[in-house]
């Protein structure tokens, strides 16, 4: 029998691969290969084997693996070292580890875990990244 975690009781294994879109109420681990949308107020676990090419609206994302598409979190994304993340990410808060890639734009506050921040569908042209610190960021001396 597998490990089964409490907070992701839904599992997509290494050898699968699923195309379309996918809802669910918990949580997920992707551990395969995914391409399309997925809604849920639950959370998102992008495994290190994984590869996700989805736009994904989500409670909470953490991104261990490879993702091209752009998040939307109301709580939190968090990108762990071994994250390669493309796309235009908005969320209440934004963790990355040391290691992580990120290209994209990031709109990080209350604002953006309320939906005034939509960005641009998967694919679409987008000016060069920037990153803007809140204003609650140290600035620098």
């Amino acid at each position: 029998m597998a490990d089964t975690n409490p907070e992701y009781p839904t599992i997509i294994g290494p050898d699968a691969s699923f195309k379309g879109e996918l809802t669910f109420e918990k949580g997920l681990r992707l551990q395969g290969k995914f391409d399309g949308q997925i809604n849920t107020q639950g959370r998102l676990l992008v495994a290190k084997e994984a590869r996700m090419h989805a736009n994904v609206e989500a409670g909470a994302i953490i991104i261990e693996g490879e993702v091209k598409g752009n998040l939307s979190a109301s709580d939190k994304i968090e990108l762990k070292n071994s994250a390669r993340y493309e796309g235009d990410l908005s969320a209440n808060k934004l963790v990355v580890d040391e290691g992580a890639s990120l290209n994209g734009h990031v709109t990080v506050g209350p604002d953006a875990a309320k939906g005034r921040h939509t960005p641009p569908p998967v694919g679409m042209n987008r000016p060069t990244p920037t990153v803007t610190p809140s204003p609650n960021s140290p600035q620098p001396k």
